[in-house]
């Protein structure tokens, strides 16, 4: 196998275990959820199902979503078929990562609020880095991504308007669902906010240093580390 799509490959798996980790750090330390997941995370509270199959789920509407802008837009191609419709088993394998993670980080909830604070940033830290990494190699897009693109597509919008559009519309989708259904706010707080922030901010970097060094040995050009979760 050629080295440079080997690098490309392990790099691309490294970024979506990161990611997970990233994402579901996050959620543990009880300052609230990125807010591409929160709509999940509220589904999660609501219903009873595990936090990671919410978030698969959820993935699957934003696929059937690109699946119906694509064709709209007359542009779903027998390879963007294929692309849309590989995120699912990538949504399936990225969401089980996330259940592991769940599984063996300890619930930080109730630790001190300096603990709590250093566990975000590390969070945020690692799901800006696994963003940056599984964008840059340019293979199959997370669906949270997907998704941005697809609509800004739609709109005729700039990608990062569109983030911050979605961004948005999910968490007024996650605080309605907790305010009617459990009667109080599920999964949106000063972590979300700082996330929202702050992922982006590790993704430039990363990009601007390591991750440039990697794309080059992977073979790969373009701005596709460029946009967040």
């Amino acid at each position: 196998m050629d080295k440079k799509l080997i690098i490309r490959l392990a790099a691309y798996l490294a970024g979506l275990l990161i990611l997970a980790f990233g994402l579901t750090m996050n959620v543990m330390t009880g300052l609230g959820v990125s807010p591409i997941i929160s709509v999940s995370y509220a589904a999660s509270e609501i219903t009873g199902i595990a936090f990671a199959d919410a978030t698969f789920l959820l993935y699957v509407l934003f696929v059937i979503a690109e699946l119906l802008i694509h064709a709209h837009l007359r542009r779903l191609t027998w390879m963007q078929l294929i692309k849309d419709v590989a995120q699912l088993p990538l949504s399936l394998l990225f969401t089980r990562f996330m259940a592991l993670f769940q599984a063996i980080l300890p619930d930080l909830s109730s630790s001190p609020m300096a603990v709590r604070l250093l566990a975000l940033l590390l969070a945020i830290i690692a799901t800006g880095v696994g963003a940056a990494s599984t964008l840059s190699m340019c293979l199959i897009p997370n669906p949270g991504d997907g998704i941005v693109q697809a609509f800004a597509d739609l709109l005729s919008l700039p990608v990062g308007t569109m983030k911050n559009i979605i961004d948005g519309v999910n968490v007024c989708i996650s605080l309605t669902l907790g305010l009617v259904f459990l009667s109080r706010i599920a999964g949106i707080g000063i972590g979300t906010v700082i996330a929202f922030i702050g992922v982006g901010r590790v993704v430039a970097l990363y990009n601007a240093t390591a991750g440039k060094r990697i794309a080059a040995a992977a073979g790969v050009a373009g701005d596709g580390g460029n946009r967040t979760l």
